[in-house]
């Protein structure tokens, strides 16, 4: 199967921000229309979607909460009615809630799978009935080099992470017969709001462990995801690519 001849529709979650955003703007052209929603951020929002604009696309955020089903499902009904398809889904949307596992909360456990896994499964879900009808999709998974290595201070969002791996694989092998990749990516250290809380001291020792020597940038990541949802990617499924400077080989 083939990208449609029509306009696409593009929904990433996650995408006021960051690597987010950077994804929105990687599928800023005439003949897309880029979804997005975030959790608070109705400024930086705003910013996507000017952007987005600027470079030649078409662009919309709403306001939706990744742990609630009803929020998910209400969000991609929406594309669905205004677009009449979904062609790409990147779910990007995450948090973190760091913290030794022994001092960590039962809801800072419980708030980052919701938002970083269970928000991916109520996504999918809806994405993958209208792209089984298409019989053409491409739903790509933002994952992370810690759920693959591991991070002390990190035990909820590496779960996560390490879960979303599996998850991407599995549903790989569901919905390869009717012409679905689903694939994930996952960057390593990265320049992003996120990240600019690190000090000077945590940053060398990040880079010190890095092949190439420097941090990655949002627009290298999401270079990768724009790639999996193309045509040229389509004989790939089931895969987590790193993007990480060689962080994990």
């Amino acid at each position: 199967m083939t990208e449609s001849t029509n306009p696409r529709t593009v929904v990433v979650t996650g995408g006021s921000r960051g690597i987010g955003r950077a994804i929105c703007l990687a599928f800023a052209q005439p003949d897309t229309h880029v979804y997005f929603n975030y959790l608070a951020s109705a400024e930086g929002a705003a910013a996507t979607v000017r952007q987005v604009i600027a470079a030649g696309g078409r662009a919309v955020g709403a306001p939706v909460d990744m742990a609630s089903e009803k929020e998910v499902r209400g969000f991609l009904e929406r594309v669905v009615d205004e677009t009449g398809r979904i062609d790409v889904l990147v779910n990007n949307a995450g948090i973190t809630r760091d913290g030794l596992v022994v001092r960590m909360k039962e809801d800072d456990w419980d708030r980052v799978l919701d938002v970083n896994l269970k928000g991916v499964f109520f996504a999918t879900k809806v994405a993958a009935r209208v792209m089984m009808k298409q019989r053409y999709g491409r739903i790509i998974n933002m994952a992370s080099v810690v759920g693959v290595t591991g991070n002390p201070g990190q035990a909820n969002y590496v779960a996560a992470k390490a879960g979303l791996i599996g998850f991407t694989k599995s549903i790989a092998r569901e919905l390869a017969p009717r012409g679905i990749t689903v694939n994930a990516v996952a960057p390593g250290y990265v320049e992003t709001d996120m990240t600019a809380c690190l000090t000077d001291a945590q940053r060398n020792a990040m880079l010190g462990q890095i092949p190439l020597g420097r941090a990655g940038q949002a627009e290298e990541v999401a270079a990768m995801v724009k790639f999996l949802a193309s045509d040229q990617a389509a004989y790939i499924t089931g895969q987590a690519i790193h993007v990480s400077g060689g962080l994990h080989m």
